[in-house]
C-alpha cells in the first residue's frame, strides 16, 4: 500500500511527455504512480512493482496522487481479465482499501464528493512508454535519449544486441520493428475480444506492446465500431473501437520521430512505418479467421470477416455472445434455417433478427460461412473446441465491474474476488456462473 519501504526499494516516479488526443501535451509523467523498484527472479525475469494511487509525485500537476476504489477495482480486474483472455497486458498484484476518503468529481458535473480510497500494485517488466522517449527528443537531450534507448534495448530487447555490444542505427531500426510488431498484435487482440482502451495517447503506449493504463476502458456490448467509453472523447471519437488500429499506427509514427536523433535519418524510419498496415492486417486476419473456426485463414476470407461484422451492426447484437454462439450453429447439409438462427438467438438484444431483410442476410452469410468450413473439413467437435478457445464466454462487462465496485465501496471485497475468479477462465463454460456472461 506504500506505507512502508522495504530494504532495497528505491521508489521513483517517471517523467515523460506525450500526444494527448492528437496534440503534443509537453511534459506529463507519473502523476499518481510510484514504482517501488524491480524484482528479478531466479529465471532472470524482471518485474517492476508500481503503486497506483499512493500519493503525490513530482508530476501530480496540483493533484493529490490518490486513487479511488472505483478506478482501482476496474484496473485490478481488467488487467487480470485481459491477461487470461490472452491479451498482452500489465498485471495486478494487489488491491488495498486504504480507509481514506478521496474527493473526486465522478461525473465531471461540478459536484465533487468523497469516495473510498484504494491502491493497486501493478506489475510489468517495465512501464517505459513512447512518451519517455518523446520528451527527451522534444527537449533536444540527444545524449540522454541515446542512453535511454541503449538501456531499453539492452535490458528488455537483449536479443537484438549484437556480439559487439554496440547499439547502432540498424539495431534501433530492428527495435522499432519489434515494437511495431508487438503493438500491432496487442491491438489486434483488443479488436478480437471487443475491447476499447479509451485513451490511446502516446504516453499510454508501452514499448513492450502491453495494454497499459486502464482508465475509461470498456467492452463492446452491442457491436458499434463508433463506440468509445471515454466521455471526454464523445465529440471527436478519436479513440473509438473501429479507429484503434489506425491510432496505433499514428502513435508508432510519433514514437519513430523521437528516434530520429538516434538513427540519424528519416527515410529508413518512414520505410519501416509503411509496413504497419500489412503487419496489423496479418494479425487481424489470423485472429478473426480463428474466431470463425478457420484453421488457415486466407486473404479471400477478409470479405467473409468484414461481412460478419457488418451483420452484427444490422440489429443490436452482442459481439461476445454472437461469436461464442457461432460455434453451436449446425453446419450439416440437413441443418434447417430455423436451427441455425436459433443457435444465435441469445446474442440479439431483441432476441431475434426482426426483419425479413436481416433474416435473409444472416442466412446468406451463414451459407457462405458453412461452405468455407466445408473446404477445410475440420471435424465439428474439433472446430467447436478451437472456436471456444478464442471466443470467450466471459469478458469484464461494464455493469459486472460496477456491481463489484458497489460492494467494494461498502468494504466487502467478496464480489471483486469472485469476479476475478470467473475472469481467470474466460473460455470455460463455468456452470453456475452464467450471470457473468449475460
Amino acid at each position: 500500500s506504500g506505507n512502508e519501504i522495504s530494504d532495497g526499494m528505491q521508489p521513483f516516479a517517471a517523467c515523460y511527455g506525450g500526444h494527448q488526443f492528437g496534440n503534443w501535451a509537453g511534459q506529463l509523467g507519473d502523476g499518481r504512480a510510484i514504482s517501488l523498484g524491480e524484482v528479478i527472479n531466479a529465471a532472470g525475469q524482471r518485474h517492476e512493482l508500481q503503486l497506483k494511487g499512493a500519493g503525490p509525485t513530482p508530476y501530480s500537476r496540483m493533484g493529490d496522487g490518490r486513487a479511488v476504489m472505483r478506478s482501482s477495482v476496474r484496473e485490478f480486474l481488467c488487467s487480470e481479465a485481459m491477461h487470461h483472455l490472452g491479451v498482452p497486458s500489465t498485471r495486478a498484484l494487489s488491491l488495498v482499501h486504504t480507509g481514506d476518503q478521496v474527493v473526486r468529481d465522478m461525473f465531471y458535473d461540478g459536484r465533487p464528493g468523497p469516495e473510498a480510497g484504494a491502491v493497486v500494485c501493478r506489475v510489468a517488466p517495465t512501464f517505459l512508454r513512447f512518451g519517455n522517449f518523446q520528451l527527451l527528443a522534444a527537449r533536444g537531450k540527444t545524449e540522454l535519449l541515446k542512453q535511454l534507448v541503449d538501456y531499453a534495448i539492452g535490458t528488455h530487447f537483449a536479443h537484438l544486441v549484437p556480439a559487439s555490444g554496440e547499439i547502432n542505427a540498424d539495431v534501433c531500426l530492428q527495435w522499432l520493428a519489434e515494437v511495431m510488431k508487438r503493438t500491432a498484435e496487442m491491438v489486434a487482440h483488443w479488436m478480437r475480444v471487443g475491447f476499447v482502451h479509451g485513451v490511446m495517447n502516446t504516453d499510454n503506449m508501452s514499448i513492450l506492446g502491453l495494454t497499459i493504463d486502464y482508465g475509461p476502458y470498456g467492452w463492446l456490448d452491442n457491436f458499434d465500431p463508433n463506440w468509445t467509453p471515454n466521455t471526454t472523447d464523445a465529440s471527436g471519437r478519436r479513440y473509438r473501437y473501429g479507429h484503434q488500429p489506425a491510432i496505433a499506427g499514428w502513435n508508432l509514427a510519433r514514437f519513430a520521430e523521437s528516434l530520429i536523433p538516434v538513427v540519424g535519418a528519416v527515410e529508413p524510419l518512414q520505410e519501416l512505418l509503411g509496413t504497419y498496415g500489412d503487419l496489423f492486417g496479418g494479425y487481424e486476419l489470423a485472429m478473426f479467421g480463428a474466431k470463425l473456426g478457420l484453421k488457415k485463414p486466407e486473404k479471400r476470407d477478409q470479405k467473409l470477416i468484414s461481412d460478419a461484422l457488418d451483420l452484427l451492426g444490422l440489429v443490436e447484437t452482442d459481439m461476445t455472445l454472437w461469436f461464442r454462439a457461432l460455434a453451436d450453429v449446425p453446419v450439416a447439409a440437413d441443418a434447417t434455417d430455423e436451427a441455425q438462427l436459433a443457435a444465435l438467438q441469445q446474442s440479439y438484444y431483441d432476441r431475434a433478427p426482426t426483419t425479413t431483410e436481416v433474416r435473409e442476410q444472416t442466412l446468406a452469410w451463414l451459407q457462405r460461412w458453412t461452405a468455407r468450413l466445408a473446404e477445410e473439413a475440420t471435424p465439428a467437435d474439433e472446430r467447436k473446441a478451437a472456436m471456444n478457445r478464442v471466443n470467450p464466454k466471459f469478458v469484464l462487462r461494464n455493469y459486472t465491474a460496477q456491481l463489484a465496485i458497489d460492494e467494494a465501496e461498502k468494504g466487502d471485497g467478496g464480489l471483486v474476488m469472485q469476479t476475478l475468479d470467473v475472469m481467470r477462465r474466460p473460455y470455460d463454460e463455468q456452470p453456475g456462473r452464467e450471470s457473468f456472461a449475460e
